[in-house]
């Protein structure tokens, strides 16, 4: 019996530490992030990559304030949250970008919800340059105000609204999502 519950203790403790930090494909994807802005330390909720036809795009990666498997909770919750983007791929072209954003959005609202987030989507698009091999892509939720996008450290600007970041959090984890096999992840599952 003492043999069993140190291997169940075990095999909890390994578990616990494998889904903390996370090495994908060469890249670390720390276990926790600081936003400057944000008062308290966000935590990995899960990471998986984004594939396409075989090929690996990037590795997305989700921290929120605590932990969920629930993408309604994420998606509505007004809290800081994270969805950090490690580009594997080459060369993504910004155009590539730009389209996927806009099929993302309209496969995961409802075209009312579209038509009113339409003009933010393309200030959000403008954001986007061809995204390459080693780029990161932040894009912070910060309460109150919107969502920051940030690329290899730099501000590129902030789209206001919490109704836009929902819409956004819904490319991932929306009825649609650009994969299942990355929601799963992104959701720690």
């Amino acid at each position: 019996m003492k043999r069993v519950l140190f291997s169940l203790m075990t095999a909890c403790l390994f578990s616990t530490a494998a889904v903390q930090a996370v090495e994908i494909r060469g890249v670390t994807v720390p276990d926790a992030i600081s936003i400057e802005t944000v008062d308290r330390e966000l935590v990995l909720n899960g990471a998986g990559i984004r594939k396409k036809f075989f090929v690996s795009v990037y590795i997305g990666a989700l921290y929120l304030v605590e932990k969920s498997d629930s993408a309604e909770k994420i998606i509505d919750v007004e809290q800081p949250k994270r969805v950090a983007m490690h580009f594997l791929y080459d060369k993504v072209e910004a155009n590539k970008l730009r389209d996927a954003w806009r099929e993302g959005f309209e496969d995961n609202v409802t075209e009312q919800e579209y038509q009113k987030l339409k003009e933010r989507l393309e200030t959000f698009n403008s954001y986007f340059d061809d995204a390459v091999k080693g780029d990161v892509i932040n894009l912070d939720y910060l309460p109150g105000i919107g969502t920051r996008v940030s690329i290899n450290s730099e501000v590129k600007g902030t789209v206001l609204g919490a109704d836009f970041n929902r819409a956004l959090l819904k490319v991932w984890l929306g009825k649609s999502p650009v994969t299942g096999g990355l929601k799963a992840a992104m959701l720690g599952r």
